[in-house]
């Protein structure tokens, strides 16, 4: 039996993936779940699975192809063809009669339906007078690709379709129609109006000079998560007012307990760092500051409140930078989070990451502190109204009652949406996480936390 191979449902608001590598040829024998290619979408590269044991027939994709869901990607010669023809060759004597008897009740049934669905008088009458109202559409127009009509020109849509886009605010001359010799519907409208309202303000592209005057030059086209992080931090800049606060942590006692339980966390798989910490006191953070634990609708100026605590967490990648996403990260504790830490950032980096495993982030964190720097100014990532960045903290002379100690001084910068979050929110957010920092047991005071 043949049984055809195809893109699956791969998560929310994916419907197409990029075929990276091909890991079978034809007439290879493949087991059951056995990696058919490896494919990457906007959010992750993930292997495809062969959903049966068999022989490859046919490979109907190639490296570099964009590949849609429900798209035929292989065809894989079952080991249960021989027997299931063989049932067919004993049934269909027997089930011959039967199916014609079927085909004929069938048929029988759509010339009832079809007679019924013949319009009625006034359907008729009714149709007539909307074919009334709209404009004939030019007889140049009908073969041809409709072009955007120039000023003064027809716009072929019905009076109640140009309404439409008035009320919407839309230009109907900027709208591609899709009906017959470019006649725009509603539907067409509709969906103009999503697809503006969802690329945000757009910025024309700079023309850039002929780079070859000055000497050679290579081009390099650039990787699928690279347009997609161009695209999705050029809206972020465009859209939202990102204002950026500063601060800085006394870590010397985390560092002394971080030191202490790394081996215990390690033996259970994990790895106890900074970032691991962090997602322990920023999950407690966001249920004192829920603000920071919310989305802006602007359609319908509504602040959207999550019940739930995602974290993202940036991890940087041969192929650019990614976010997996730690779920429920204020119902784990501290071994927990670490383990899962580590495998999630192994996983994205080896490309084994699943897409559905970078969805649904509330607040991202970024650490830089294992390359350097002071501090740096991150982006939010829509639909999130914040971002932490961490840098290398250092050993610095802080003074005490007693004069001069060295204290480990961790850089900390916080990112936020200024549409719902004020100056005073950011600081105290900022500041609530350096002093947790500093005092652990702080957290115990507000909003229940625990390590």
């Amino acid at each position: 039996m043949i049984k055809e191979v195809k893109l699956p449902e791969i998560s929310e608001n994916i419907d197409t993936a990029e075929v990276i590598s091909i890991a079978v040829s034809e007439g290879d024998h493949v087991e059951e779940e056995q990696t058919i290619a490896e494919m990457e979408t906007e959010k992750a590269v993930f292997e495809l699975p062969s959903p049966v044991k068999g022989k490859i027939t046919e490979i109907l994709i190639k490296e570099g192809q964009e590949v849609k869901v429900g798209e035929l990607v292989a065809k894989v010669e079952t080991e249960e063809e021989k027997e299931e023809e063989q049932k067919e060759e004993k049934a269909e004597p027997e089930e011959g009669k039967e199916k014609k008897e079927e085909t004929a009740a069938r048929e029988k049934e759509e010339k009832r339906e079809d007679k019924e669905e013949e319009p009625k008088e006034t359907e008729k009458k009714e149709s007539e007078e909307e074919a009334v109202e709209e404009e004939p559409v030019p007889e140049h127009r009908k073969e041809e690709k409709p072009a955007e009509p120039s000023e003064g020109e027809p716009v072929p849509a019905s009076p109640s379709v140009r309404k439409l886009a008035r009320e919407l605010g839309v230009n109907i001359r900027s709208v591609q129609g899709s009906g017959p010799g470019g006649r725009i519907s509603a539907d067409d409208v509709k969906n103009y109006t999503k697809e503006t309202v969802s690329k945000g303000p757009q910025v024309p592209a700079q023309e850039l000079p002929d780079f070859t005057r000055w000497g050679e030059i290579k081009r390099e086209p650039m990787s699928k998560v690279r347009k997609i992080t161009a695209d999705s931090m050029s809206t972020a800049w465009q859209t939202i007012p990102q204002v950026t606060h500063f601060d800085q942590a006394d870590v010397t006692e985390v560092e002394k307990f971080r030191q202490k339980y790394a081996k215990k966390v390690e033996a259970a798989g994990g790895k106890l760092t900074v970032t691991s910490i962090l997602l322990k006191i920023v999950a407690q953070a966001l249920k004192t500051f829920p603000k920071f634990n919310a989305s802006i609708d602007m359609q319908k100026k509504d602040i959207i409140y999550k019940s739930y605590i995602n974290i993202g967490i940036a991890v940087d990648t041969d192929r650019g930078l990614l976010v997996p996403v730690i779920k429920n990260a204020d119902k784990k504790d501290l071994i927990q989070l670490s383990v899962e830490l580590t495998d999630l950032a192994d996983r994205t980096r080896n490309k084994k990451i699943k897409p559905d495993e970078m969805e649904g982030g509330n607040i991202t964190i970024s650490n830089l502190g294992g390359i350097g720097g002071t501090y740096f100014t991150p982006i939010i990532y829509p639909p999130q109204v914040a971002i932490l960045g961490i840098s290398r903290s250092e050993w610095k002379p802080v003074v005490t009652e007693d004069g001069f100690d060295s204290r480990l001084i961790l850089p900390l910068t916080l990112t936020y949406d200024h549409r719902i979050i004020d100056g005073a929110d950011g600081a105290r957010f900022l500041k609530w996480i350096a002093e947790v920092l500093e005092s652990p047991l702080r957290s115990f005071l507000e909003g229940g936390g625990s390590w």
